[in-house]
C-alpha cells in the first residue's frame, strides 16, 4: 500500500470512528420515526459540513444508514437524502445540493449540482380531488442510474436511466433513457446515439 493509500486508509477509519455517534442516534430514531425519516434528519446535519472532511464523514454514515454507499463514492456538500433503500456504487460522484430519493446509482456515475432524483415520479398521488395532495398516498419506487452515465447539473430524474448515457443540464427525466444516448429538454428526448471514438492519446 502506498503513502497516499494508507492515508485514505485512516482518514476512512477515522471518519468511520467519528459518526458511530450519529448511526447509534439514526437506529434510535429508526425505531421511533422509521428509516427514511430518520435518515432525513441525519442527512440535512452531514449535509452541512463542508470540504474533503465532509466528504470522508458522508460517506462513512451512508455506508452504515443506506442499503449500501461504496467507500469510493464521493457526495458534496448540501446533498440529502430521502430514502434508505438508496444505493450508490464505485467511484460514483454526487455534486453539491441534490436530493437523491429511492435511487440505485451505479458505478462510477457522475450527479452534477441540484440534480433531483426522487423515488419514482408518484410520490404523491393526486387522483382525489376532494382530498388535499399531502394526504394522498403516492406510490414509490426505485430509479435505476446506469453505470457510466452523467446527469447535467438541475435535471429532474423520474425514470431510470441506461449505462454511459448523458442528461442534458436542466432536463426532466420522465420516460425510460435506453444505454448510450445523449437526452435533453422538458420532457428529455433522445437527441442521438453515443457514438465510439477514438481513446484520448490515439
Amino acid at each position: 500500500m502506498n503513502p497516499r493509500e494508507a492515508l485514505k486508509y485512516i482518514a476512512h477509519a477515522l471518519a468511520w470512528l467519528l459518526v458511530t455517534p450519529s448511526v447509534v442516534s439514526f437506529a434510535v430514531r429508526c425505531i421511533i420515526l422509521g428509516r427514511d425519516r430518520a435518515l432525513q434528519g441525519s442527512t440535512q446535519a452531514w449535509a452541512l459540513v463542508p470540504g474533503v472532511g465532509g466528504q470522508y464523514l458522508r460517506r462513512a454514515f451512508l455506508s452504515r444508514a443506506l442499503t449500501r454507499c461504496d467507500r469510493t463514492a464521493t457526495i458534496e456538500f448540501g446533498t440529502l437524502f430521502s430514502s434508505a433503500s438508496a444505493t450508490i456504487g464505485r467511484r460514483a460522484y454526487i455534486g453539491p445540493r441534490c436530493h437523491i430519493g429511492w435511487a440505485h446509482i451505479e458505478d462510477d456515475v457522475l450527479i452534477a449540482a441540484a440534480v433531483h432524483v426522487p423515488s419514482g415520479p408518484d410520490t404523491h398521488g393526486t387522483r382525489d380531488l376532494g382530498v388535499p395532495i399531502r394526504d394522498q398516498i403516492g406510490a414509490l419506487r426505485a430509479v435505476r442510474i446506469g453505470a457510466g452515465t452523467w446527469i447535467g447539473s438541475n435535471a429532474v430524474v423520474l425514470a431510470d436511466v441506461g449505462r454511459d448515457t448523458i442528461v442534458g443540464a436542466g432536463a426532466v427525466v420522465t420516460r425510460p433513457l435506453p444505454d448510450r444516448v445523449i437526452a435533453a429538454g422538458v420532457p428529455a428526448r433522445v437527441l442521438r446515439q453515443r457514438e465510439p471514438g477514438p481513446r484520448a492519446g490515439r
